[in-house]
C-alpha cells in the first residue's frame, strides 16, 4: 500500500494539471543532491516542469489512516524538512517549476502508482548501486521499469549529464518501434542530437541484406522526414552477447543518451524486464531512457 498527499484526485485532473512534468525519486542525502542536480539539467533543456518526491518507510498504522490529525501533522514536517533540503542543493529559494512532494511507503509500490495516476511525460531516478537498505536496489529498478506506465529515464548519480549530442537506439526487429521513435524525435529536436540506429546481427548475410538492415534503414528514413539527423549501423556478433556489442558502440560513440523500448507483456506477465534491456541499463553510466508498450505518446508540438 502506499500513500501520497494528492492521490486521491481524479486521474482526469491530474492528468491535466501535470502535463509536461517529469516525476524525480529525490532521497535526502548526498545521492540527492547529485540527483537533483541532473534531474534540473533535464527540467530546464526540456522546459518542463518537475516534481520531487521522497518517499519515507513507515508502518502500517500510518497507511492505513493518513488522514488522521496526528499524520497529517507528521505529512507536513515531513515536507518542511523535504523543502529545506531542497533549498539547501540549490543555495536558493525553490522555482515555481519545481514542486515538492512526501510519499510514505515502500519506494517502488509509489513509483509505480504514480506512473499511472501522475500524467507524468517520464520518471527519473538514479540506477547507481547503493550500500544502504533503504535505497533502490538494481532489482527495484527492474521491476519498476517493467512496470512503470509511463517512460523511465535511469541516470547515474557519478556521472552527470552536461549536454546530449549522441543519442543511440538499439534495436529489435520484433519490436514495434513507433513510441520509441516519437521519443527519440523529441529529444534529437529538444537537444540537436544525430541519432544512432544500431543493431546486433548474428547470423552470417551481407548486412544490407539482413532483415535487420532494412528495418533500421525503414527507420532511419522515418527520422530523417521529421528533420533529425541520424545514421544506421548493423553489428556482427558471433559468440558475444547482444548487449556487450550494444555497449561497446555506446562507448565508441560516445553515446550522451540510450533510448530503448520494453515489452509490453512483461507488466501483464509478472516478470521483469529481460536480461538485454536490464544488461543496457546497468551495464554503462548512459542515461537510458525506457519506453514501455503501453506508453501513452504525448503531443511535443506542444512543448
Amino acid at each position: 500500500m502506499a500513500y501520497c498527499i494528492g492521490i486521491q484526485l481524479l486521474t482526469s485532473l491530474a492528468m491535466n494539471y501535470r502535463s509536461n512534468s517529469i516525476l524525480a525519486h529525490i532521497p535526502q542525502n548526498r545521492d540527492g543532491e547529485r540527483i537533483l542536480k541532473q534531474a534540473l539539467f533535464f527540467t530546464n533543456a526540456l522546459d518542463m516542469r518537475i516534481f520531487l518526491l521522497d518517499v519515507i518507510k513507515t508502518g502500517s498504522r500510518f497507511l492505513h489512516n493518513p488522514k488522521s490529525k496526528k499524520n497529517q501533522i507528521r505529512h507536513r514536517g515531513a515536507l518542511n524538512r523535504f523543502t529545506e533540503f531542497v533549498k539547501k542543493s540549490l543555495d536558493s529559494d525553490i522555482p515555481n517549476n519545481i514542486i515538492l512532494r512526501i510519499a510514505w511507503g515502500k519506494i517502488v509500490t509509489n513509483l509505480i502508482s504514480e506512473s499511472e495516476h501522475g500524467g507524468y511525460e517520464f520518471v527519473l531516478l538514479d540506477k547507481s548501486e547503493h550500500n544502504n537498505s533503504e535505497k533502490l536496489t538494481l532489482n527495484d529498478i527492474d521491476k519498476f521499469v517493467s512496470k512503470s506506465f509511463c517512460p523511465v529515464l535511469t541516470i547515474h548519480k557519478d556521472h552527470p549529464t552536461t549536454s546530449i549530442k549522441n543519442i543511440v537506439i538499439p534495436i529489435d526487429i520484433s519490436l514495434h518501434t513507433k513510441k520509441k521513435l516519437y521519443w527519440a524525435t523529441f529529444f534529437a529536436q529538444k537537444f540537436k542530437a544525430t541519432i544512432h540506429i544500431v543493431s546486433a546481427l548474428n547470423v552470417n548475410i551481407e548486412e544490407r541484406k539482413s532483415l535487420a538492415y532494412k528495418n533500421a534503414d525503414k527507420i532511419k528514413k522515418m527520422l530523417q522526414e521529421r528533420g533529425v539527423k541520424c545514421d544506421v549501423e548493423i553489428i556482427k556478433v558471433y559468440e558475444q552477447e547482444k548487449h556487450k556489442a550494444v555497449l561497446q558502440y555506446v562507448e565508441k560513440t560516445k553515446a550522451d543518451m540510450i533510448i530503448m523500448r520494453t515489452h509490453q507483456e512483461l507488466r501483464f506477465t509478472g516478470k521483469k524486464i529481460g536480461k538485454f534491456v536490464s544488461e543496457i541499463i546497468h551495464g554503462c553510466t548512459t542515461p537510458v531512457l525506457t519506453v514501455g508498450g503501453v506508453t501513452q505518446s504525448f503531443n511535443m508540438h506542444s512543448k
